[in-house]
């Protein structure tokens, strides 16, 4: 099996259980604590970035340069000067966050029933760095087997440990639910963490038996930070610009007219039930970029550019005939389905316009992973800053007036700015000329998406319930994205992108 089917398989399993754990929480807890848990993710991601942002890719794109030069020693050299580096880092965040996670809860995320969340946030913080750190250097090294199958049983044990922690504590209160929550995330990233460094350590063996001479830890930090140090800065502000614009909807929305209870179960709605969804298909995108982007940097290490064209060519290729497909088919039954798993109508309001934003920033997403391939972070840094802050901006603008509609709005545009500038940077490096909008995929997502929407309506007619009557709408449209591709002579590329 390659590297990206397997990806994809294990990905999309993560997302689908991803997905339905969020129903089965918001079923337990209800909306509101469903848009309370959300509102700590933004900190999260603020914290991730700064402590990890950079060197994630610094370890998968040097671990692929040396491997290719037949250097293992420093292969291991490079994990342990990027560990060192994510934990000096970790410290003083970690240690703020504890010490003031109550003027953070009230005056940046706006609610104070978040503090306990947030206090339970910085062992997470700690152990999910390790433990992404030693996966991609399973990504670098073209060894994905061991981190795609245990990132699948991971999120498996994430939602089994969060809704246990949830019936078992059995809190009274939002706060202590999503404290709950979070400590079940911890539980399952002391589990992770452990088990990646195990297979790190079996896999690179005893450092005497390694082959080749290594590097002095003084270069190997300089590389990292060389790759590091752009993508870390611009991943801090990005998230940072994200976050803003993520944590400043409930406070608009409150400002147009909604109390703030139903602002926060609003955010809830699109953020942990309509985005959720509509990622499902992305997992193909996320195996794609982890394979695409360290043989991108073999490419460039061996000065291969014929290959590098051909890499992006095919990846992008594949990329639009499963992501226009697979997105136009949930933004056609998403509605029904969301009504079916989460009871109310209000997940489909804006599914067709988060449905184009999902799409511009997949492939912005693929541009940039291009780019960072090529030792181009800081092209890509400063594309994703500019698009996070024309995003802000918009948010800010519409939110207030529009409501999530003005959200779903500022999404897409921004996206669409990120997608056709990083494209436009990805044809002047490499020569590639790759296409946002593919004929035969438009035409097999407007099939797709009309007969399954028949379909649903079909089943509905004949005495099926809800839920099966859009599941098998689903299942038949995907069914036919195959089948219309297949009908219009288009295969598919092949992904062997070592």
């Amino acid at each position: 099996m390659g590297n990206v089917t397997l990806l994809t398989l294990t990905g999309l399993g993560s997302q689908l259980v991803g997905f339905f754990y969020r129903v089965l929480l918001t079923r337990l807890a209800g909306a509101e604590v469903l848009g309370l848990y959300q509102l700590l993710l933004p900190v999260y991601g603020v914290l991730t970035a700064l402590t990890a942002g950079g060197l994630t890719t610094g370890v998968s794109n040097l671990s692929a340069g040396y491997q290719a030069l037949g250097d293992r020693r420093a292969v291991g050299q490079v994990r342990r000067q990027a560990v060192g580096l994510f934990l000096a880092l970790a410290a003083l965040p970690c240690l703020c966050l504890e010490v003031f996670s109550d003027p953070i809860s009230v005056w940046i995320l706006g609610d104070a029933r978040t503090r306990l969340g947030l206090m339970l946030l910085a062992p997470c913080l700690v152990l999910t760095g390790v433990e992404n750190l030693h996966k991609h250097y399973f990504y670098g090294v073209g060894k994905v087997t061991p981190a795609a199958v245990t990132e699948l049983l991971e999120q498996l044990l994430r939602s089994a440990l969060c809704l246990g922690c949830l019936v078992l504590l059995h809190p009274a209160t939002p706060e202590g639910a999503v404290g709950a929550v979070v400590l079940g995330m911890a539980l399952c990233e002391t589990a992770a963490a452990a088990t990646q460094l195990f297979l790190f350590r079996w896999d690179i063996g005893p450092a005497a038996f390694r082959p080749g001479a290594g590097r002095p830890g003084k270069k190997l930090r300089r590389q990292l930070a060389r790759i590091a140090a752009p993508l870390g800065a611009a991943a801090v502000l990005g998230s940072l610009l994200s976050s803003a614009n993520a944590l400043l909807i409930p406070r608009l929305l409150v400002r147009g007219g909604m109390d703030q209870g139903r602002a926060v179960e609003a955010y809830g709605t699109v953020f942990g039930m309509a985005l959720p969804m509509l990622l499902v298909p992305t997992a193909f995108l996320s195996a794609l970029d982890l394979v695409l982007v360290p043989a991108l940097a073999r490419s460039a290490a061996l000065g291969d550019r014929a290959g590098i064209r051909d890499k992006v060519d095919r990846a992008a290729e594949a990329a639009g005939l499963v992501l226009l497909p697979a997105l136009a088919l949930l933004a056609a039954l998403g509605p029904a389905l969301g009504q079916a798993l989460y009871r109310t109508h209000a997940v489909g309001d804006y599914l067709p316009v988060l449905a184009l934003g999902v799409l511009f920033s997949c492939w912005h997403g693929l541009f940039s992973g291009v780019l960072t391939g090529l030792g181009r972070q800081k092209t890509a840094a400063a594309i994703a800053l500019v698009c996070d802050g024309v995003q802000l901006g918009l948010t800010v603008f519409a939110v207030a007036r529009w409501g999530l509609g003005g959200y779903a709005c500022s999404f897409a545009a921004s996206g669409l700015l990120g997608a056709l500038w990083a494209g436009r940077a990805v044809r002047r490096e490499t020569g590639a000329k790759p296409s946002l909008l593919l004929l035969p995929p438009l035409l097999a997502a407007a099939l797709a998406a009309s007969c399954g929407s028949l379909m649903e309506t079909a089943l509905l007619r004949g005495g099926l319930e809800p839920l099966p009557a859009a599941l098998g709408g689903l299942a038949f449209g995907a069914l036919l994205i195959p089948a219309a591709l297949g009908a219009m002579g288009v295969r598919f590329p092949k992904l062997d992108l070592g």
